[in-house]
């Protein structure tokens, strides 16, 4: 068992060295977006444009989250560029108060590294949407109107976490337009468009170049006191890119106007309603796809995107390796962290009350707000802060299972050990561990367990795993694309589960097993 392990490490040393090696010859131009349709594609139009020079290998990472942490990710160099909106960066980046020209922009920008530029030519702009029975019903046509709203009819607004949170999202639209309304309840952009057509919700926030306005009879509401500003597409990039990929500069300000707000619609469109991926769409728009479609996109239309052909993409065995590595890297963190607290706890009651709380008090954080934390403090994004927070949210079942398992070991056992002179750490180790053990592996399984499932939030932060399609999946509101991520992801458990199992019979001894039971 031990040399199967020493193989697995050094074939694991020597992938690590052969990656940094290449990572060393090959220099890398990180692209990021943000977590809905227009980003992730813009991201791979920027991409595949820096692609053309040959100069460094451009990678996006897709789907990094809302503007605070793509924006964290950018100072950090996490990322060199992305696409940002003006409107964004006056006001949820700089606290402005109107828009300014590129160049006062950019003098904001420069106390932080930043800068901006390469205006791509549409204006993404926020606006409020109803269907349009209901508009009509209520003769709602401009956000005005929603002072006609009453109590006895009263509006279900789904708005989108980020708008409700944003400096020039609802808190100043409410104020700007005198709107009494209750804070609304957040509701993922992917997910709104549906509620809103099943009358789930009554109003919900939109982009005005969003694909699903044309799928769907609804009214975008009038701006009648012209609250929302210009949102300009442009590329918010570190101020050392054009210095240190200048061919791969270059081709992207060839981007510069080439995007009209129909454009952007359509691409949008033949990502949300045509079901073509992210990079096909941009690789039409660029013109680098030949005029007939491959093999492989015609086999994509003839399965109509069903789940089960969503589930075995040629990504399926990138995404299982990054998943399994996520599980397996915390859990292994998590015992080494949790058995030592367990002990620490079952040996010292003080002490061991405030470690049990505080482990107890890990769970509680939210998956998403944990990682917003994680990010400045480690300063990157990616695996580091992904496996931080699967590791911080695995200890609890382990040091819990280890704390009981000593406390159930009988005194009497300890007393006899102390009466034969053995010293505490002896006893610890070679008579009170192995009668806890069944109890501690129990924890350490349902900690791999739990695992798997909080893992899925690694690709909030571009660490990849199965969660890197649920989050498409709920991006595009395509159900075959999230079950592909789902799916495996709950097969994954299972089968952690049953190999934890197999493991107890094999590792424990079954006098352990029954005594640990009763």
């Amino acid at each position: 068992m031990k040399t199967k392990i020493k193989a697995w490490l050094t074939v694991l040393m020597a992938c690590i060295g052969i990656q940094s090696v290449y990572a060393a010859q090959h220099p890398v131009l990180k692209v990021g977006s943000k977590r809905f349709t227009e980003s992730y594609i813009l991201g791979e139009l920027i991409a595949q444009q820096a692609r053309l020079t040959g100069e460094a290998q451009a990678v996006h990472q897709r789907g990094l989250g809302n503007t605070g942490i793509v924006l964290n990710a950018l100072k950090t160099g996490d990322i060199d560029v992305y696409a940002e909106y003006t409107g964004t960066i006056a006001k949820e980046i700089l606290r402005l108060d109107v828009v300014p020209s590129l160049d006062a922009l950019n003098k904001q920008l420069a106390p932080m590294g930043l800068a901006v530029a390469v205006p791509l030519g549409f204006n993404n702009t926020y606006a409020l949407a109803m269907r349009t029975v209901d508009a009509n019903a209520r003769q709602i046509a401009s956000i005005s109107d929603l002072a006609k709203v009453t109590a006895t009819q009263p509006l279900r607004f789904g708005l989108t976490q980020e708008f409700i949170g944003r400096a020039d999202g609802w808190v100043g639209l409410q104020h700007h337009y005198a709107l009494h309304f209750a804070t609304p309840r957040g509701l993922d952009h992917g997910l709104a468009y549906q509620a809103l057509a099943q009358s789930q919700v009554d109003l919900i926030d939109v982009y005005s170049t969003d694909a699903m306005l044309e799928k769907y009879p609804l009214t975008v509401l009038q701006d009648d006191k012209a609250y929302f500003p210009r949102y300009d597409a442009v590329l918010l990039y570190r101020v050392d890119l054009p210095q240190r990929f200048p061919k791969s500069w270059a081709a992207l300000n060839k981007l510069s106007g080439a995007i009209d707000d129909a454009a952007m619609r359509r691409m949008n469109a033949a990502a949300e309603l045509g079901g073509k991926d992210f990079a096909v769409v941009a690789q039409d728009f660029l013109g680098h796809t030949t005029t007939q479609p491959s093999v492989r996109e015609e086999a994509r239309k003839s399965l109509a995107r069903s789940w089960l052909h969503e589930l075995f993409r040629e990504d399926f065995w990138r995404l299982t390796l990054e998943h399994l590595a996520l599980v397996f890297i915390a859990l292994i963190t998590s015992i080494v962290l949790g058995v030592p607290l367990g002990i620490v706890a079952a040996r010292r009651h003080k002490i061991g009350a405030t470690i049990l709380a505080l482990t107890g008090m890990l769970q509680t954080i939210p998956s998403l707000a944990l990682l917003a934390i994680l990010i400045p403090l480690t300063g990157r994004i990616g695996q580091v802060p992904a496996l931080i927070a699967l590791a911080l949210y695995a200890l609890l079942p382990i040091v819990r299972n280890t704390h009981t398992g000593l406390q159930q070991v009988p005194t009497g056992i300890t007393q006899a050990a102390q009466s034969l002179g053995l010293r505490s750490k002896t006893i610890i180790w070679r008579i009170e561990l192995p009668l806890a053990a069944a109890t501690i592996w129990a924890g350490i399984k349902t900690s791999a367990v739990i695992s798997v499932g909080t893992a899925t939030i690694a690709a909030f932060v571009g660490a990849g795993g199965y969660g890197e399609r649920i989050v498409t999946g709920l991006a595009l509101n395509d159900n075959a694309t999230l079950l592909a991520g789902a799916i495996p992801c709950a097969v994954l458990a299972l089968l952690i589960e049953a190999a934890f199992s197999f493991g107890e019979r094999w590792i424990i001894p079954a006098g352990l097993r029954r005594a640990a039971r009763t």
